[in-house]
């Protein structure tokens, strides 16, 4: 099973809601990227948000996540890397199919094309972007950018998109492009992932069994459209109380505890056949990344034991 992180964009919440009016500066940014890298994470992720905005209407800042992608993809070598998810409404679906190729190329074959429907509806309101029939554009995206980067042209005019005669050229470093990651939890979504995806995301999670309803139901999606090849991923949400209460962030569960403890549930999540998991760690500084590099490190040893022919 393949692990990686997430590299934050967003200004720090902490435990509120209010933004703490600095987001980390790219130098920042590419020093943590880095440091995962080191510690021989599979993969990193940042996330596809224009703003956050809460209830109150404070707005916390967050930086656009494909540029920062591509510079990333530049800054390191072998970790692979990828959207948690990109907003399909929030570009046009071909020039996305074009984005995702190039960040390709800089990273030398080693982006995952992560896509959903979106969700935080402040930012649709702001930047003017459709809020209607967010499933239907995203379905009508989906018969835009698979054939592109799968067969390099698409001749589509639908409700909402439309590429008419569209091709991309160069292709980039793969012949069928990045692999397409779907991210959603509800059922047409799911079935749109079955479709679709070479890889689904759900989140956010802590130990396995937290996982195990929406698991079941993608299953259920996966069983009607007939395909099994799709992977099965998860958002995992993991802080530690001594370094600060973290948000309350699609609720309070977090995975916490030592190093042997967060990787024994690590190995939970192997076992039950998923193939990724992203940890979304709070707090975001150099000590919890250091705490989440040692359970990695605890978790391919237990491997290593429990598997020692690997």
């Amino acid at each position: 099973m393949k692990i990686g992180a997430i590299v934050r964009l967003v200004e720090d919440r902490g435990a509120g809601d209010a933004g703490s009016g600095r987001c980390p500066p790219f130098t920042e940014i590419r020093a943590n990227a880095r440091r995962m890298e080191a510690a021989g994470f599979d993969s990193m992720w940042v996330f596809d948000h224009l703003l956050y905005r809460t209830p109150a209407q404070t707005t916390i800042g967050v930086w656009e996540g494909w540029t920062m992608l591509s510079a990333l993809a530049a800054a390191t070598e072998r970790i692979e890397l990828g959207t948690l998810v990109t907003c399909s409404q929030f570009r046009s679906p071909a020039v996305l199919a074009k984005m995702a190729v190039t960040v390709d190329e800089i990273s030398g074959g080693r982006l995952t094309f992560g896509i959903g429907a979106g969700w935080n509806e402040p930012e649709f309101r702001a930047f003017g972007v459709p809020l209607d029939h967010r499933v239907g554009r995203f379905e009508e995206a989906l018969q835009i950018i698979v054939p592109l980067l799968r067969e390099g042209h698409v001749d589509f005019d639908g409700q909402f998109y439309s590429a008419r005669d569209c091709e991309l050229n160069p292709r980039g470093p793969r012949p069928s492009g990045p692999p397409v990651l779907i991210g959603g939890w509800k059922p047409r979504l799911l079935r749109l992932a079955a479709r679709y995806a070479d890889v689904w995301n759900a989140g956010y999670y802590s130990g396995v069994e937290t996982f195990a309803q929406q698991r079941m139901a993608f299953e259920t999606a996966r069983a009607e459209v007939g395909n099994q090849q799709v992977e099965i991923s998860a958002t995992l949400k993991v802080a530690w109380a001594d370094l600060g209460r973290p948000p309350d962030f699609f609720g309070s569960d977090y995975l916490s505890g030592s190093a042997d403890g967060i990787a024994s549930v690590l190995r939970d999540y192997a076992e039950s056949g998923v193939a990724h998991v992203m940890c979304q760690y709070h707090p975001t500084t150099p000590v919890a990344l250091e705490r989440l590099s040692e359970a990695l490190a605890a978790y391919r040893a237990q491997t290593k034991v429990a598997n020692p022919g690997i």
